[in-house]
């Protein structure tokens, strides 16, 4: 089957029909780009919505303050809801051992500004546990510490961006910066995933936050994080459990949709990675098709290559070839071409998916990095080549059947 003989006999042939052998490999590599192409996509789709999430830590409730709509024990409605200090201390108290830490967080705007530098930046009042529900990285120096969160420090960590637009080349560590009026002392500089928005914040204890505005002892949100081994089910339940808590010490009504919100980021990934599946599940169902519909142009050109060889096949079987030579002759050429075709068509669609990714791609399509597993494009390839050889069997095998006097009668 595999003779010089046989394999010249193939070429020949290959040479003889070009038309029909571009047809048959265009088809194949048109199938299995545009599988590779989809497939990378819906893959591309998916590192979106992780790297949305991704760069904050999965395991957190970010707990806001509203106002009221529903009049409730004496209260009138529309009251503004305000969280202090001594919220931390009865969410610890109450929730321990379902939580690994809990951070408040005073998010204000303002002017920065060192030397003859300035810009607009958001300064956020936190406590040393921030960094782990923002996975910040620190790049120099250190982040805020307890001890600054009880001394009420004037201690800054800024952001990598930040860094670069009040210092240029100059080492940030150790040098003062005015914030809205208030001289700070650079203590550390971070980087974060998120992007350049995140890496143009300023982070400062809350307690010096405070102690600028007056002394007071309000917070505008608080972020603390379950213990992963709750599960997801546990974490459901947790936010039920805070938001009833929450609701009974602020004295809103259950009812009250805007008095309080509770965003569970792990309830979030959880829906936002269905989806994504899901749409996964479709473009690779689409993918598939393009495949079968591939295997039925494979399947019509082996019926006519059959149909144009008819006189040619009755002529060798006069000549004393077997019905299993012809047919594996037909076969051997059916997978050759299938296998050269979808092996560049592979190529391509890798070489297409590693060129289209980038920005664009990113925020106009939300499309992240498209890519496909090696494994499972070979797999694909492979797939279409044994259903080609399937599809193309039948034809082959009716023409092993026919009787030399009646295909030498062919027209």
């Amino acid at each position: 089957m595999l003779s010089r003989d046989t394999w010249q006999e193939i070429f020949e042939t290959i040479q003889k029909n070009k038309l029909r052998t571009f047809l048959t490999g265009f088809t194949v590599s048109l199938g299995i780009f545009i599988f590779v192409v989809l497939f990378g996509m819906g893959n591309g789709l998916q590192n979106t919505f992780m790297k949305f999430f991704g760069d904050d830590a999965t395991n957190v409730f970010f707990v806001f303050p509203g106002r009221t709509t529903i009049p409730y024990k004496g209260y009138k409605a529309n009251r503004q809801i305000e969280f202090v200090n001594q919220d931390l201390k009865d969410i610890e108290d109450n929730f321990a051992p379902l939580m690994e830490y809990i951070t408040p967080r005073i998010s204000r705007g303002g002017l920065v500004s060192y030397k003859e530098e300035s810009d607009n930046y958001t300064t956020r009042g936190v406590g040393p546990a921030h960094q782990f529900a923002e996975k910040t990285i620190m790049m120099k120096g250190r982040y805020i510490n307890q001890s600054d969160v009880l001394s009420k420090t004037k201690y800054a960590v800024i952001g990598r961006l930040v860094e670069q637009d009040l210092f240029g080349s100059e080492d940030p560590m150790g040098k003062f910066i005015d914030i809205s009026g208030s001289v700070f002392k650079v203590i550390g500089v971070f980087q974060d995933d998120g992007g350049d928005n995140e890496e143009r914040l300023i982070y400062i204890p809350f307690t010096t936050r405070q102690l600028i505005e007056k002394n007071n002892d309000e917070i505008d949100q608080i972020i603390l994080a379950f213990k992963p081994e709750i599960g997801y089910a546990g974490a459901m339940a947790f936010e039920g459990k805070l938001d009833k808590f929450m609701r009974s010490q602020k004295v809103i009504s259950p009812e009250d949709p805007n008095g309080l919100f509770i965003r569970n980021v792990a309830d979030q990934l959880k829906q936002n990675q269905q989806f994504a599946g899901v749409l996964q599940i479709i473009i690779s169902g689409i993918a598939f098709a393009v495949i079968i519909s591939g295997i039925i142009g494979i399947g019509n050109i082996m019926l006519f290559v059959v149909k144009e060889r008819t006189k040619e096949l009755g002529i060798r079987k006069a000549l004393g070839a077997t019905p299993r030579k012809v047919t594996n002759s037909i076969l051997l050429e059916s997978v050759f071409i299938t296998t050269i075709s979808g092996f560049f068509g592979m190529m391509a669609g890798i070489v297409v998916l590693n060129s289209i990714g980038g920005k664009t791609l990113e925020d106009d399509y939300f499309i992240t990095n498209p890519f496909i597993n090696i494994g499972t494009a070979i797999f694909a390839t492979i797939l279409l080549i044994i259903c080609g050889t399937v599809a193309g069997y039948i034809p082959a095998r009716r023409a092993a059947k026919i009787k030399p006097i009646v295909a030498l009668r062919d027209e």
